[in-house]
Protein backbone atom coordinates (compact mmCIF):
# COMPACT_ATOMS: atom_id res chain seq x y z
CA UNK A 1 0.00 0.00 0.00
CA UNK A 2 1.49 3.70 -0.46
CA UNK A 3 3.00 5.86 2.08
CA UNK A 4 0.47 8.74 2.63
CA UNK A 5 2.70 12.46 3.11
CA UNK A 6 0.47 13.96 5.31
CA UNK A 7 0.33 17.94 5.69
CA UNK A 8 2.71 17.92 9.24
CA UNK A 9 1.02 19.78 12.31
CA UNK A 10 4.92 22.50 12.70
CA UNK A 11 3.01 24.57 15.39
CA UNK A 12 0.87 24.01 18.34
CA UNK A 13 -1.82 26.79 16.37
CA UNK A 14 -1.33 25.42 13.20
CA UNK A 15 -4.42 23.94 11.80
CA UNK A 16 -3.39 24.74 7.92
CA UNK A 17 -0.57 25.61 5.92
CA UNK A 18 0.06 26.38 2.14
CA UNK A 19 2.10 23.80 -0.35
CA UNK A 20 4.87 26.18 -0.93
CA UNK A 21 6.70 23.94 -3.74
CA UNK A 22 7.78 20.41 -4.10
CA UNK A 23 11.18 19.54 -4.89
CA UNK A 24 10.43 16.08 -6.12
CA UNK A 25 8.82 15.17 -8.95
CA UNK A 26 6.32 12.45 -9.79
CA UNK A 27 8.68 9.41 -10.71
CA UNK A 28 11.94 10.61 -8.18
CA UNK A 29 13.51 7.78 -6.25
CA UNK A 30 13.31 9.23 -2.56
CA UNK A 31 15.19 8.30 -0.11
CA UNK A 32 14.59 8.69 4.00
CA UNK A 33 15.72 12.16 5.16
CA UNK A 34 15.43 13.47 1.16
CA UNK A 35 13.53 16.67 1.55
CA UNK A 36 10.33 16.84 -0.58
CA UNK A 37 8.20 19.42 -0.32
CA UNK A 38 8.38 22.84 1.26
CA UNK A 39 5.06 24.13 3.34
CA UNK A 40 4.16 27.63 4.39
CA UNK A 41 2.71 27.85 8.31
CA UNK A 42 1.56 30.94 9.48
CA UNK A 43 4.78 32.62 10.27
CA UNK A 44 7.67 30.56 8.43
CA UNK A 45 8.38 28.07 5.59
CA UNK A 46 9.41 24.72 6.44
CA UNK A 47 11.04 21.56 4.67
CA UNK A 48 9.29 18.25 4.81
CA UNK A 49 11.34 15.29 4.56
CA UNK A 50 10.92 11.68 3.68
CA UNK A 51 10.54 9.39 6.15
CA UNK A 52 10.57 6.43 4.33
CA UNK A 53 12.21 5.06 1.03
CA UNK A 54 10.17 4.10 -2.23
CA UNK A 55 9.34 6.18 -5.44
CA UNK A 56 7.00 9.91 -5.82
CA UNK A 57 4.07 7.98 -7.11
CA UNK A 58 1.90 10.86 -6.83
CA UNK A 59 1.31 14.61 -5.77
CA UNK A 60 -1.89 14.91 -5.28
CA UNK A 61 -1.69 18.83 -3.11
CA UNK A 62 0.13 20.17 -6.07
CA UNK A 63 2.41 23.80 -5.06
CA UNK A 64 0.70 26.83 -4.17
CA UNK A 65 -2.13 25.29 -3.31
CA UNK A 66 -3.54 27.31 0.00
CA UNK A 67 -5.81 26.09 3.27
CA UNK A 68 -4.65 22.47 3.01
CA UNK A 69 -5.77 21.15 6.46
CA UNK A 70 -3.04 19.72 8.85
CA UNK A 71 -3.32 15.73 8.32
CA UNK A 72 -4.50 15.97 5.01
CA UNK A 73 -2.39 13.73 2.45
CA UNK A 74 -0.49 15.79 0.15
CA UNK A 75 0.95 13.34 -2.08
CA UNK A 76 1.62 9.11 -2.05
CA UNK A 77 5.18 7.27 -1.79
CA UNK A 78 5.39 3.99 -3.49
CA UNK A 79 7.33 1.35 -1.76
CA UNK A 80 9.32 -1.04 -3.40
CA UNK A 81 7.93 -3.51 -5.61
CA UNK A 82 4.37 -1.14 -5.81
CA UNK A 83 3.70 0.58 -9.51
CA UNK A 84 1.25 2.89 -10.48
CA UNK A 85 -1.57 0.66 -10.06
CA UNK A 86 -1.44 0.84 -6.53
CA UNK A 87 -2.52 4.05 -6.33
CA UNK A 88 -5.90 3.31 -7.66
CA UNK A 89 -8.96 1.84 -5.75
CA UNK A 90 -9.62 5.16 -3.72
CA UNK A 91 -6.21 5.69 -2.20
CA UNK A 92 -5.49 9.68 -3.46
CA UNK A 93 -9.41 10.02 -2.12
CA UNK A 94 -8.32 10.98 1.31
CA UNK A 95 -6.00 12.98 -0.22
CA UNK A 96 -9.19 15.95 -1.22
CA UNK A 97 -11.39 14.91 1.48
CA UNK A 98 -10.37 16.64 4.31
CA UNK A 99 -9.35 20.37 1.73
CA UNK A 100 -13.35 20.32 1.67
CA UNK A 101 -15.73 20.41 5.17
CA UNK A 102 -18.20 18.04 5.22
CA UNK A 103 -21.02 20.21 5.74
CA UNK A 104 -20.71 21.91 2.55
CA UNK A 105 -21.51 18.54 0.29
CA UNK A 106 -23.17 15.30 0.13
CA UNK A 107 -21.57 12.48 0.42
CA UNK A 108 -20.85 10.53 -3.34
CA UNK A 109 -23.97 8.75 -4.62
CA UNK A 110 -21.68 5.72 -4.82
CA UNK A 111 -18.74 4.64 -3.12
CA UNK A 112 -16.98 2.48 -6.43
CA UNK A 113 -13.83 3.72 -8.13
CA UNK A 114 -14.68 6.35 -10.66
CA UNK A 115 -12.73 5.60 -14.05
CA UNK A 116 -13.14 9.34 -14.74
CA UNK A 117 -11.17 12.40 -12.68
CA UNK A 118 -13.34 12.58 -8.91
CA UNK A 119 -15.61 15.97 -8.91
CA UNK A 120 -17.98 17.22 -6.25
CA UNK A 121 -21.56 17.43 -5.75
CA UNK A 122 -24.21 19.74 -6.97
CA UNK A 123 -23.87 23.09 -5.43
CA UNK A 124 -26.65 24.59 -3.61
CA UNK A 125 -29.24 26.51 -5.91
CA UNK A 126 -28.39 30.01 -4.60
CA UNK A 127 -24.82 29.38 -6.39
CA UNK A 128 -25.81 27.87 -9.75
CA UNK A 129 -25.13 30.58 -11.66
CA UNK A 130 -22.71 33.12 -11.64
CA UNK A 131 -22.62 36.84 -10.10
CA UNK A 132 -23.28 38.40 -13.66
CA UNK A 133 -25.55 35.36 -15.52
CA UNK A 134 -22.12 34.23 -17.40
CA UNK A 135 -20.03 31.23 -16.59
CA UNK A 136 -17.35 28.88 -18.36
CA UNK A 137 -18.77 25.79 -20.22
CA UNK A 138 -19.67 22.95 -17.30
CA UNK A 139 -17.05 20.90 -17.86
CA UNK A 140 -18.43 16.95 -18.31
CA UNK A 141 -19.12 14.99 -15.30
CA UNK A 142 -21.54 12.48 -13.90
CA UNK A 143 -25.04 13.21 -12.77
CA UNK A 144 -23.86 13.38 -8.51
CA UNK A 145 -20.12 12.78 -9.07
CA UNK A 146 -18.07 14.44 -6.07
CA UNK A 147 -16.36 17.65 -7.38
CA UNK A 148 -13.26 18.24 -5.52
CA UNK A 149 -11.66 21.57 -4.81
CA UNK A 150 -9.40 23.61 -2.56
CA UNK A 151 -10.49 25.57 0.36
CA UNK A 152 -8.96 28.74 -1.46
CA UNK A 153 -10.78 27.45 -4.75
CA UNK A 154 -14.41 27.35 -2.68
CA UNK A 155 -14.21 30.62 -1.16
CA UNK A 156 -13.03 32.51 -4.36
CA UNK A 157 -16.03 30.63 -6.69
CA UNK A 158 -18.77 31.44 -3.63
CA UNK A 159 -17.21 35.39 -3.21
CA UNK A 160 -17.75 35.78 -7.42
CA UNK A 161 -20.70 34.02 -7.04
CA UNK A 162 -20.06 30.89 -9.40
CA UNK A 163 -20.82 27.63 -9.15
CA UNK A 164 -18.13 25.12 -8.68
CA UNK A 165 -19.67 22.42 -11.51
CA UNK A 166 -19.48 25.17 -13.99
CA UNK A 167 -15.83 25.34 -13.45
CA UNK A 168 -13.18 22.35 -15.25
CA UNK A 169 -10.41 21.63 -13.03
CA UNK A 170 -6.83 21.24 -13.66
CA UNK A 171 -5.43 20.06 -10.06
CA UNK A 172 -4.46 16.45 -9.85
CA UNK A 173 -7.71 14.42 -10.47
CA UNK A 174 -9.58 16.79 -11.76
CA UNK A 175 -9.31 19.21 -8.50
CA UNK A 176 -10.36 22.76 -8.93
CA UNK A 177 -7.63 24.88 -8.00
CA UNK A 178 -7.16 28.73 -7.48
CA UNK A 179 -5.89 29.11 -11.22
CA UNK A 180 -9.36 27.31 -12.49
CA UNK A 181 -11.20 29.84 -10.54
CA UNK A 182 -9.37 32.85 -11.62
CA UNK A 183 -10.11 31.95 -15.04
CA UNK A 184 -14.03 31.10 -14.52
CA UNK A 185 -13.87 34.73 -13.10
CA UNK A 186 -12.05 36.04 -15.93
CA UNK A 187 -14.51 34.55 -18.33
CA UNK A 188 -17.13 35.67 -16.34
CA UNK A 189 -16.08 39.33 -16.51
CA UNK A 190 -15.90 39.27 -20.28
CA UNK A 191 -19.22 38.00 -21.26
CA UNK A 192 -20.99 41.17 -20.18
CA UNK A 193 -19.33 42.69 -23.36
CA UNK A 194 -20.85 40.30 -25.79
CA UNK A 195 -24.12 40.16 -23.93
CA UNK A 196 -26.97 42.09 -25.50
CA UNK A 197 -28.41 44.94 -23.72
CA UNK A 198 -31.61 43.94 -21.48
CA UNK A 199 -34.02 46.16 -22.07
CA UNK A 200 -36.28 45.23 -18.74
CA UNK A 201 -33.54 46.82 -17.21
CA UNK A 202 -34.02 50.31 -18.62
CA UNK A 203 -37.06 51.64 -16.75
CA UNK A 204 -35.93 50.74 -13.46
CA UNK A 205 -32.33 52.66 -14.92
CA UNK A 206 -34.96 55.68 -15.22
CA UNK A 207 -36.55 55.23 -12.48
CA UNK A 208 -33.16 55.35 -10.24
CA UNK A 209 -32.67 58.89 -8.14
CA UNK A 210 -30.14 61.10 -9.83
CA UNK A 211 -28.36 61.71 -6.93
CA UNK A 212 -27.11 57.88 -6.39
CA UNK A 213 -23.34 57.42 -6.47
CA UNK A 214 -21.94 54.52 -8.35
CA UNK A 215 -20.75 52.07 -6.06
CA UNK A 216 -17.05 52.27 -4.69
CA UNK A 217 -14.46 49.59 -6.89
CA UNK A 218 -13.03 46.84 -5.10
CA UNK A 219 -10.71 44.26 -5.59
CA UNK A 220 -10.89 41.16 -2.76
CA UNK A 221 -7.51 39.18 -2.17
CA UNK A 222 -7.34 35.96 -0.39
CA UNK A 223 -5.19 36.71 3.00
CA UNK A 224 -2.32 34.51 3.75
CA UNK A 225 -1.96 32.21 6.38
CA UNK A 226 -0.10 34.78 8.84
CA UNK A 227 -2.77 37.39 8.30
CA UNK A 228 -5.44 34.94 9.32
CA UNK A 229 -3.68 33.70 12.54
CA UNK A 230 -3.14 37.16 13.52
CA UNK A 231 -6.47 38.06 12.67
CA UNK A 232 -7.77 34.83 14.69
CA UNK A 233 -5.51 35.77 17.78
CA UNK A 234 -6.25 39.73 18.02
CA UNK A 235 -9.44 39.25 17.92
CA UNK A 236 -10.02 36.95 20.37
CA UNK A 237 -7.06 38.90 22.89
CA UNK A 238 -9.50 42.05 22.39
CA UNK A 239 -12.81 40.11 23.26
CA UNK A 240 -11.35 38.25 26.15
CA UNK A 241 -8.92 39.62 27.55
CA UNK A 242 -9.55 42.65 30.04
CA UNK A 243 -6.82 45.47 28.49
CA UNK A 244 -6.03 48.92 30.47
CA UNK A 245 -3.48 50.98 29.65
CA UNK A 246 -0.63 52.93 31.08
CA UNK A 247 1.53 55.60 30.09
CA UNK A 248 4.32 57.19 30.99
CA UNK A 249 6.97 59.68 29.53
CA UNK A 250 10.63 59.16 29.49
CA UNK A 251 13.74 61.59 28.89
CA UNK A 252 15.96 59.80 26.81
CA UNK A 253 18.78 62.25 26.02
CA UNK A 254 21.02 60.01 28.53
CA UNK A 255 20.14 56.59 26.08
CA UNK A 256 21.40 58.96 23.56
CA UNK A 257 23.87 59.99 24.69
CA UNK A 258 25.61 56.50 26.03
CA UNK A 259 24.24 54.93 22.54
CA UNK A 260 26.51 57.28 20.77
CA UNK A 261 29.42 57.04 22.61
CA UNK A 262 29.27 52.87 22.60
CA UNK A 263 28.58 53.32 19.05
CA UNK A 264 31.86 55.43 18.71
CA UNK A 265 33.95 52.86 20.37
CA UNK A 266 33.49 49.52 18.56
CA UNK A 267 33.11 48.56 14.69
CA UNK A 268 31.69 45.53 16.10
CA UNK A 269 28.34 46.31 16.86
CA UNK A 270 25.87 48.90 16.18
CA UNK A 271 23.21 49.42 19.42
CA UNK A 272 19.59 51.34 18.61
CA UNK A 273 17.22 52.51 21.21
CA UNK A 274 15.11 49.43 20.82
CA UNK A 275 17.80 47.55 22.33
CA UNK A 276 18.08 49.78 25.42
CA UNK A 277 14.48 49.64 25.61
CA UNK A 278 14.52 45.42 25.25
CA UNK A 279 17.07 45.45 27.99
CA UNK A 280 15.29 47.77 30.27
CA UNK A 281 11.86 45.95 29.70
CA UNK A 282 13.67 42.72 30.60
CA UNK A 283 15.28 44.45 33.68
CA UNK A 284 12.22 45.74 35.05
CA UNK A 285 10.42 42.44 34.92
CA UNK A 286 13.28 40.92 37.31
CA UNK A 287 12.41 44.11 39.61
CA UNK A 288 8.49 43.65 39.75
CA UNK A 289 8.85 40.00 39.04
CA UNK A 290 5.12 39.51 40.01
CA UNK A 291 4.39 41.31 36.77
CA UNK A 292 6.15 38.21 34.58
CA UNK A 293 3.07 36.12 34.50
CA UNK A 294 0.33 34.81 32.38
CA UNK A 295 -3.17 33.87 32.81
CA UNK A 296 -3.49 30.27 32.03
CA UNK A 297 -6.52 28.08 32.06
CA UNK A 298 -7.97 30.21 35.10
CA UNK A 299 -4.46 29.93 37.39
CA UNK A 300 -1.78 32.47 37.56
CA UNK A 301 1.46 31.16 35.67
CA UNK A 302 4.88 33.24 37.33
CA UNK A 303 7.58 33.00 34.94
CA UNK A 304 11.23 32.77 36.25
CA UNK A 305 13.03 34.66 32.92
CA UNK A 306 12.08 37.47 30.93
CA UNK A 307 11.83 36.08 27.55
CA UNK A 308 11.26 39.42 25.89
CA UNK A 309 9.43 39.11 22.24
CA UNK A 310 10.22 41.76 19.70
CA UNK A 311 7.30 42.90 16.90
CA UNK A 312 9.13 42.69 13.76
CA UNK A 313 7.23 43.81 10.27
CA UNK A 314 7.57 41.46 7.42
CA UNK A 315 6.08 41.46 3.91
CA UNK A 316 2.95 40.03 4.54
CA UNK A 317 2.29 40.44 8.50
CA UNK A 318 4.02 40.55 11.88
CA UNK A 319 6.32 38.16 13.46
CA UNK A 320 7.57 38.14 17.44
CA UNK A 321 11.11 36.94 17.65
CA UNK A 322 12.07 36.30 21.44
CA UNK A 323 15.34 36.99 22.91
CA UNK A 324 15.28 35.19 25.85
CA UNK A 325 16.55 35.54 28.86
CA UNK A 326 16.90 39.14 28.00
CA UNK A 327 17.82 40.36 31.65
CA UNK A 328 21.13 38.39 31.65
CA UNK A 329 22.45 39.62 28.32
CA UNK A 330 24.39 42.57 27.62
CA UNK A 331 23.16 45.64 25.17
CA UNK A 332 25.60 44.14 22.31
CA UNK A 333 24.46 40.14 22.64
CA UNK A 334 20.47 42.05 22.43
CA UNK A 335 21.60 44.39 19.54
CA UNK A 336 22.81 41.31 17.67
CA UNK A 337 20.16 38.37 18.21
CA UNK A 338 17.63 40.54 17.13
CA UNK A 339 19.23 41.92 14.13
CA UNK A 340 20.12 38.00 13.38
CA UNK A 341 16.53 37.33 13.89
CA UNK A 342 14.56 39.77 12.41
CA UNK A 343 16.70 39.36 9.31
CA UNK A 344 15.88 35.87 8.87
CA UNK A 345 12.27 36.97 9.53
CA UNK A 346 11.99 39.05 6.73
CA UNK A 347 14.45 37.30 4.45
CA UNK A 348 12.20 33.75 4.12
CA UNK A 349 11.79 31.59 2.35
CA UNK A 350 12.87 29.24 6.29
CA UNK A 351 12.27 32.35 8.13
CA UNK A 352 12.25 31.60 11.87
CA UNK A 353 11.61 28.00 13.91
CA UNK A 354 8.75 27.89 16.14
CA UNK A 355 10.11 28.02 18.93
CA UNK A 356 11.86 31.46 18.05
CA UNK A 357 8.61 33.01 18.43
CA UNK A 358 6.34 31.44 20.30
CA UNK A 359 6.43 31.52 24.07
CA UNK A 360 7.87 34.74 24.79
CA UNK A 361 6.80 36.41 28.81
CA UNK A 362 6.46 39.96 27.64
CA UNK A 363 6.12 42.03 24.57
CA UNK A 364 8.21 45.18 22.96
CA UNK A 365 6.25 47.23 20.19
CA UNK A 366 8.31 50.29 18.73
CA UNK A 367 6.85 52.62 16.13
CA UNK A 368 8.76 55.64 16.69
CA UNK A 369 10.84 54.75 13.80
CA UNK A 370 7.61 55.61 11.85
CA UNK A 371 7.58 58.76 13.55
CA UNK A 372 4.37 57.87 16.22
CA UNK A 373 4.30 59.64 19.03
CA UNK A 374 2.30 57.20 20.71
CA UNK A 375 0.18 53.90 20.21
CA UNK A 376 -1.55 51.29 22.24
CA UNK A 377 -0.88 47.99 21.22
CA UNK A 378 -3.09 44.69 21.83
CA UNK A 379 -1.96 41.76 23.89
CA UNK A 380 -0.88 38.89 22.45
CA UNK A 381 -2.22 35.90 24.99
CA UNK A 382 -0.71 34.28 26.46
CA UNK A 383 1.41 37.35 27.89
CA UNK A 384 0.18 39.43 30.03
CA UNK A 385 1.78 42.87 29.23
CA UNK A 386 3.06 44.58 25.94
CA UNK A 387 4.85 47.62 26.11
CA UNK A 388 4.53 50.18 23.42
CA UNK A 389 7.16 52.85 22.39
CA UNK A 390 6.83 56.02 20.44
CA UNK A 391 9.14 57.95 19.18
CA UNK A 392 11.50 59.98 20.57
CA UNK A 393 11.11 64.08 19.72
CA UNK A 394 12.20 67.11 21.60
CA UNK A 395 9.47 68.68 23.93
CA UNK A 396 8.89 71.59 26.37
CA UNK A 397 9.51 70.50 29.74
CA UNK A 398 9.77 72.11 33.12
CA UNK A 399 12.58 71.09 35.61
CA UNK A 400 13.39 72.70 38.98
CA UNK A 401 11.07 74.92 37.95
CA UNK A 402 12.05 76.41 34.91
CA UNK A 403 11.48 75.73 31.32
CA UNK A 404 13.70 73.31 28.89
CA UNK A 405 13.86 71.45 26.18
CA UNK A 406 14.20 67.42 26.28
CA UNK A 407 13.93 64.35 24.55
CA UNK A 408 10.85 62.44 25.60
CA UNK A 409 9.80 59.05 24.53
CA UNK A 410 6.35 58.25 25.15
CA UNK A 411 5.46 54.61 26.72
CA UNK A 412 1.77 52.53 26.73
CA UNK A 413 1.80 49.31 28.63
CA UNK A 414 -1.37 47.26 27.53
CA UNK A 415 -1.81 45.34 30.75
CA UNK A 416 -4.19 42.20 31.63
CA UNK A 417 -6.06 43.17 34.13
CA UNK A 418 -6.71 39.24 35.63
CA UNK A 419 -2.95 39.24 35.94
CA UNK A 420 -1.66 42.56 36.27
CA UNK A 421 -3.34 45.15 38.52
CA UNK A 422 -2.92 48.97 38.53
CA UNK A 423 -0.74 49.54 41.24
CA UNK A 424 1.35 46.40 40.17
CA UNK A 425 1.64 47.61 36.35
CA UNK A 426 2.25 51.24 37.49
CA UNK A 427 5.76 49.72 39.75
CA UNK A 428 6.78 48.34 36.68
CA UNK A 429 6.42 51.46 34.51
CA UNK A 430 8.24 53.03 37.18
CA UNK A 431 10.89 50.30 37.42
CA UNK A 432 11.28 50.85 33.82
CA UNK A 433 11.34 54.86 33.16
CA UNK A 434 14.50 54.27 36.13
CA UNK A 435 16.26 52.60 34.04
CA UNK A 436 15.88 54.28 31.07
CA UNK A 437 16.55 57.35 32.02
CA UNK A 438 19.73 56.16 33.90
CA UNK A 439 21.54 53.82 31.30
CA UNK A 440 24.21 53.31 33.17
CA UNK A 441 22.44 51.13 35.76
CA UNK A 442 21.56 48.78 33.11
CA UNK A 443 25.26 48.53 32.26
CA UNK A 444 26.45 47.01 35.92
Amino acid sequence: MPIQILMPALSPTMTEGNVASWLKNEGDTVQAGDILCEIETDKATMEVEATDEGTLGRIVVPAGTEGVAVNAVIGLILEEGEDASSLEGGEAAPAAAPAAPATEEAPAASAAPQAAPPAAPAAPAAASSGGNGATPPAPAREPGARIFASPLARRMAKQAGLALEAIAGTGPNGRIVKVDVEAAIAAAAAAPVAAAPAPAAAPAAAAAPATAAPAAAYQDAPASNMRKVIAQRLQEAKREVPHFYLTVDCAVDAVLETRAQLNERSDAYKLSVNDFVIRAAALALRKVPAANASWVDGALRQYSSADVSVAVAIEDGLVTPIVRNADAKGLAEISAEVKELAGRARAKPMGLAPEEYQGGTFSVSNLGMYGIKEFAAIINPPQSMILAVGSAEQRPVVKDGALAVATMMSCTLSVDHRVVDGALGAQFLQAFKGLIEDPLTMLL
